[in-house]
């Protein structure tokens, strides 16, 4: 096993000092529970014994073809896009026990390099020759996701779960190979060592529900990154947004981090404090895409004092660099091409030899190690099934929102409705309360809307990485919302059904309530659907109310079948408000089809019934009863949105680089 990589530092009078306790040190160190920032001094800088994994970029170049925008003109609608450079020919090693700083002014592919060295990036954006660890030719990004962490800079957390949940199922998800008491001394430990044990109970939180600071947030996320236990951890701008407190325990555990584990760490970063400076190593300084510095601080100084420069007093040297980055572009370039005559000239990437197999997956516990496919895939919608109950038991606006609209909705229409008399009026009247209804519960599952755009970004993190599949979150989501929309279907149905006065039979009552469950089942799929294809609430909001609006007006309540022009009539059979108010007038009805609802006196005979219940299903086309074969197209509903649903997410996730 190899040495640790850092001295334990002297502690000074009461300055407290959050040290972590490592498997390759002898020593045990202990996060003070009260402390939430570092006050120790970074430890003097030592090589690394037996460094792990080095990772060497040579010659690294990026384009990017823009999309085409509106044309104004026939020359620009015939002009293609010119590609634009983002990275050119760059080069460094990062190497094991470090950390490598990438700096420089926004738009200067900080976050593009970072994205492919983490291998967030297709496979034809990808050149297999420029990117080597250890010396071993990496071929392809598939290979760097799995052997390297990457955080994004945007924290994709689900604020409703505390520190150590968010934790815990990250690593129910992607260690399924160990049991459940391992899991969670890993959990343990690596809170102890991110320094949030006394945060563990604490909500992650988001900009409306108050929950842990942003450094804390930070921390977890780094955590959500490393509980597998990368040796290589690569960060894009993890002080964004930070206080300079913040930042400097951030860049601190990152610098322990990487001696005491041995860890090879890359950060981007924007205009460092003095007292950051000191935990960083090495710094690659970019300008529009090409390197302008490669080296330490020390080094940067030397290079700025040897260009004729004296740094202020009040700047760093990495702030003063920011200031006269042109000219260290125009030295840097200089300095390149006196001791490489030919570099510009030849740019063909060093060839190495392929990356063993067997290091790529060290520490990686294999998804399907020790267990079928089967079993592996029953694992995850359990926890999916698990986290999911926790987030709706926990987002109170869903579920009172959910049940004042049933309950509210229910009393309202019963209260306008009721005691309905059974006669020509009656039955205009039963025709309107189930229209209404119909569009009522379709248009009441718009509020879960926000809730599935805020969990798409967090699914499509953890589904490019492997965490699960999409098939399984489907099926977990549909578990969960089944009892929870039948209850809202069951709050509805009962007040409307029994206060109005409809069809007096147990078995009809029944068979209404499964309808009114297969209507809001219906337009839960439909609303996970649009929230798939949605970029955003307002759009997605747009979008549902637009095909809502469309389905009611085909449904045959205001339009009759014969009246739609034919090249509509598709929507007729496609619309999700006609077969369930079939379903309900053909309940309603059936079984007193031979009942009057309408008598009309003359002089041959007192009274001659005018309206029976099969008149008014005549009426609407309903010669037979077809209500399970409509309940089999409302299922089938149900199912094809969550299907299509099911294919976008995959295709976002293919696609997403998160």
């Amino acid at each position: 096993m190899a040495a640790p990589c850092f001295q334990e530092p002297n502690m000074n009078g009461d300055d407290s000092v959050i040290l972590f306790s490592t498997s390759n040190s002898p020593e045990q160190y202990t996060t003070t529970p009260s402390s939430s920032s570092y006050h120790s001094s970074p430890p003097s800088p030592q090589h690394c014994i037996n460094p792990t994994y080095n990772i060497t970029v040579h010659n690294l170049s990026y384009t990017y073809v823009p999309n085409r925008g509106i044309p104004l003109s026939v020359s620009q609608l015939l002009q293609k896009p010119k590609p634009v450079a983002i990275l050119k020919s760059v080069s460094f090693v990062a190497k094991s026990c470090e950390i490598l700083a990438i700096v420089g002014p926004s738009g200067t592919g900080k976050s593009t390099l970072l994205r492919i060295i983490s291998g967030r990036v297709k496979d034809e954006d990808y050149n297999p020759k420029s990117v080597s660890i250890n010396d071993h030719q990496i071929t392809g990004p598939a290979q760097l996701r799995k052997i390297c962490g990457f955080v994004a800079q945007e924290d994709n957390l689900l604020p409703l779960l505390t520190v150590k949940e968010t934790l815990l199922f990250t690593a129910k998800f992607r260690l399924k190979g160990i049991d459940a008491r391992e899991r969670e001394e890993r959990v343990e430990s690596l809170m102890q060592e991110l320094g949030l044990l006394h945060v563990s109970n604490s909500f992650v939180g988001d900009e409306e529900n108050r929950g842990i600071s942003g450094g804390e947030r930070k921390r977890v996320s780094i955590g959500v990154d490393m509980i597998h236990d990368p040796p290589i951890l690569l960060l894009d701008e993890p002080t964004s947004g930070l206080d300079s407190t913040s930042a400097l325990q951030v860049i601190e555990l990152l610098s322990i981090m990487a001696k005491s584990k041995q860890r090879t760490v890359v950060l981007s970063i924007h205009q460092p404090s003095y007292r950051i400076l000191h935990h960083i190593s090495n710094f690659l300084i970019l300008s529009h895409g090409s390197v302008v510095h490669n080296g330490s601080i020390e080094l940067l100084e030397e290079t700025i004092g040897n260009l004729g420069m004296q740094i202020p007093l009040q700047l760093n040297a990495l702030e003063f660099a920011m200031e006269v980055i042109k000219t260290l572009e125009d030295s840097y370039s200089k300095s390149t091409s006196d001791h490489h005559p030919h570099a510009t000239e030849n740019k063909e990437p060093y060839s190495y030899p392929s990356l063993p197999e067997i290091e790529i997956g060290r520490d990686q516990h294999d998804q399907t190690k020790n267990m079928g496919d089967y079993f592996s895939n029953l694992y995850e919608i359990m926890f999916l099934c698990s986290r999911f109950w926790k987030i709706i038991y926990r987002t109170k606006q869903l579920l009172l929102a959910r049940t004042l609209q049933a309950l509210v909705g229910g009393f309202g229409l019963a209260s306008v409705y009721m005691k309905m008399r059974k006669d020509e009026e009656g039955v205009a009247e039963r025709l309107g309360l189930f229209a209404f209804s119909l569009s009522f519960l379709l248009s009441s599952t718009v509020e879960a809307l926000p809730i599935f755009l805020e969990e798409r970004r967090v699914l499509m993190k953890e589904a490019s990485r492997g965490a699960y599949k999409i098939s399984s979150y489907m099926i977990a989501n549909t578990i969960v919302f089944l009892p929870f929309l039948f209850a809202v279907a069951l709050l509805f149905s009962v007040p409307v059904y029994w206060i109005v006065g409809l069809n007096p039979s147990v078995a009809a009552f029944a068979f209404f309530t499964f309808v009114v469950w297969l209507i809001v089942l219906m337009a839960s799929s439909l609303v996970l659907f649009l929230s798939a294809v949605s970029p955003d609430f307002i759009s997605g909001n747009s979008l549902i109310c637009t095909v809502l609006g469309a389905f009611f007006l085909f449904s045959g309540y205001f339009i009759p079948k014969e009246s739609i022009p034919k090249y509509w009539l598709f929507m007729y059979y496609v619309s999700i408000y006609r077969y369930p108010l079939d379903t309900l007038l053909t309940n309603e009805y059936w079984s007193i089809s031979s009942e009057c609802f309408s008598w009309h006196a003359n002089d041959q005979f007192p009274s001659e019934c005018v309206l029976t219940g099969n008149d008014v299903l005549k009426s609407r086309g309903l010669d037979k009863d077809t209500r399970w074969i409509n309940v089999g197209i409302m299922f089938g509903f149900f199912v094809f949105y969550r299907v299509l649903c099911w294919i976008i997410l995959c295709r976002r996730a293919s696609k997403t680089t998160i």
